[in-house]
């Protein structure tokens, strides 16, 4: 198989939406912060509207999430940041600040919008998702490709992790994720 593939393409490869709403759970998130985003709206952002155990907060600007997250967590409570690449691109100056400067444990999960799901990131023909991860590596943010089933199990560690060392991470939805 090509190194730039991820697998070989196959219908019956999916990501489901309910897998990573409970690894969103499992991890101790109470609190979504949400740009509507085309990639997760059908399979994560309307469950998580509806699901009792969440709190949606939507805002008008990616960079909002940012400050509210940050002073989510000085109040110990845990959020994720709901948006696209072009939103996460948006909101560098934002992340830079109080993410990375400051070591704020800001989860962000990014829909990789028109992204190919069998290639990598960094081989997208479109430009700005592949200068995504070295924007993040860059910014020293570890990040994690969330493309298929059995990558939902990276959720709840890369989120414990920065919540217990105090830093950022960034979880890449390589594919527009189920509503089942």
């Amino acid at each position: 198989m090509d190194a730039d593939l991820l697998t070989e393409p196959d219908d019956k490869i999916e990501l489901k939406g309910s897998g990573i709403i409970a690894a969103i759970k499992a991890s101790g998130i109470e609190y979504i912060l949400s740009v509507p985003d085309i990639v997760t709206s059908g399979g994560l952002l309307r469950p998580i509207a509806r699901d009792p155990e969440l709190k949606l907060i939507r805002v008008c600007k990616e960079d909002e999430c940012i400050g509210i997250a940050s002073g989510l967590s000085y109040c110990d409570k845990r959020a994720l940041t709901l948006i696209q690449y072009t939103g996460f691109l948006d909101s560098i100056n934002a992340i830079r600040g109080i993410a990375v400067e400051y070591g704020q444990p800001i989860c962000m999960m990014i829909g990789l919008l028109g992204h190919d799901p069998y290639t990598t990131p960094r081989n997208s023909p479109r430009y700005g998702v592949r200068i995504i991860e070295p924007i993040l590596e860059a910014m020293g943010i570890p990040h994690h490709l969330v493309n298929e089933e059995p990558d939902v199990a990276k959720i709840r560690p890369a989120i414990e992790d920065a919540y217990a060392k105090s830093h950022p991470v960034a979880l890449l939805i390589g594919r527009r994720p189920s509503a089942s």
